[in-house]
């Protein structure tokens, strides 16, 4: 039997038994995890599935981080898996017609927990696989050299000029991140002109300074090319520029139409979890469901692949107005964005300030300042500290 017709037929048996295949894999989850410290709270030991859907509360990455934590600082996997954690994903990938995908991918330094253990997104840890580097028919407009780039913005440039050039090529644009898309669309509107520059007189703008990813989109880049730049700088310079279901149900039983937050259990200690997600079912093949991606849930902003809500920003802020109160200073209000024009990237605040007892100009010294960026910094999630120095930057 040929490859595509044993797969086509493995798909036809996993979507024709979804609810039978997800009964055993969860059945299978629960016996390999049942005496983990996490497990055992709510099931003492028993791997029922009545029992598991009665006991175990639906859980939040807050939830879990006192053991993420434990584990990243030296403790046994089995606290929280049944299975060994040999290393931390931050946080996907594919699928194409004929042609080249303009595939928004890239790298980022490689960080360490003081237990040792390397911490990075499942995409870099994708990209940096030996799988990746000798995938031999990736499609992509980008070189792996752009992928690779560790400079977010570098490589956001390249990526869009490798794109631009090879326009006629395309037949989709994805990433791992619907966020990542409007980054991209955001540094296309600020950037246009000088992309335009660069297919014009046929050179790469000099500030892209990571070597082997200059040369290789200089090699893309080919040489002058006037009419594609007209085309791009004429469209460029125009001037424009469902609730969700709160009842959990199982994965074959929800409605085409509906949007859910997917809850996911696995085998490495995710029980229950709430992916932070939002799912639309457009179908069904078979009894699987088939889904769209919607948006992630309450994102505010985010420099990587974190995800940063008002609600995180106020629980941060609300540490960092202790250390002013403590100088005589009140926080009156706020604002917030993400600068991704360096890497890493970093939040920059921006804070009014009210002093308790004079109603004259404030002045912060350099020293409450960083403090209170620390403060700031040390109050988000566990992961985000692993991606990168100074994330946080404020400004009065």
């Amino acid at each position: 039997m040929s490859t595509l017709a044993s797969k086509l037929k493995e798909l036809e048996e996993l979507t024709s038994n979804a609810k039978q295949i997800q009964d055993d894999i969860l059945e299978e989850i629960l016996k390999a995890n049942a005496n983990t410290e996490y497990l055992r709270r709510f099931l003492h030991g028993s791997s029922d599935k009545k029992l598991f859907q009665k006991n175990i509360p639906v859980s939040s990455y807050e939830d879990v981080k006192p053991y993420i934590e434990r584990v990243a600082n030296g403790e046994p996997s089995y606290i929280i898996s049944g299975e060994p954690i040999t290393n931390f994903l931050l946080r996907y990938m594919d699928g194409v017609q004929e042609g080249k995908r303009m595939n928004f991918l890239n790298s980022m330094m490689l960080s360490t927990t003081p237990s040792g253990l390397q911490a990075c997104t499942c995409e870099c840890k994708f990209i940096a696989s030996d799988y990746f580097k000798n995938w031999p028919s990736k499609c992509y407009t980008s070189p792996d050299e752009v992928i690779l780039c560790v400079d977010s913005k570098q490589s956001m440039y390249c990526h869009l000029l490798c794109g631009l050039v090879q326009r006629e090529e395309v037949v989709s644009m994805t990433s791992s991140f619907a966020y990542t898309l409007v980054q991209a669309i955001s540094f296309l509107e600020t950037h246009w002109k000088e992309l335009c520059a660069n297919i014009r007189y046929g050179h790469v703008s000099e500030w892209i300074t990571d070597l082997s990813c200059r040369e290789s989109v200089s090699a893309i880049l080919g040489g002058p090319n006037l009419e594609l730049a007209d085309i791009i700088e004429r469209e460029c310079s125009q001037k424009s520029w469902e609730g969700i279901n709160d009842e959990i149900v199982d994965l074959v039983d929800v409605k085409i139409g509906y949007s859910y937050e997917p809850l996911v259990t696995n085998h490495f200690g995710l029980y229950r979890y709430k992916m932070g997600d939002i799912l639309q079912v457009t179908g069904f093949y078979n009894s699987a469901p088939q889904f769209k991606f919607v948006r992630r849930k309450n994102a505010v902003i985010s420099v990587q692949v974190e995800t940063t809500t008002e609600e995180d920003l106020l629980k941060a802020l609300n540490h960092a107005a202790r250390v002013l109160e403590s100088s005589g200073l009140m926080l009156m209000g706020f604002t917030c964005y993400s600068d991704i024009s360096t890497n890493p990237g970093h939040y920059v605040l921006y804070w009014e300030l009210k002093a308790k007892k004079t109603n004259g100009i404030v002045k912060l010294d350099n020293k409450l300042l960083v403090e209170c960026c620390c403060v700031v910094e040390e109050s988000f999630e566990f992961f985000i500290k692993y991606l990168g120095a100074n994330l946080v930057k404020s400004d009065l």
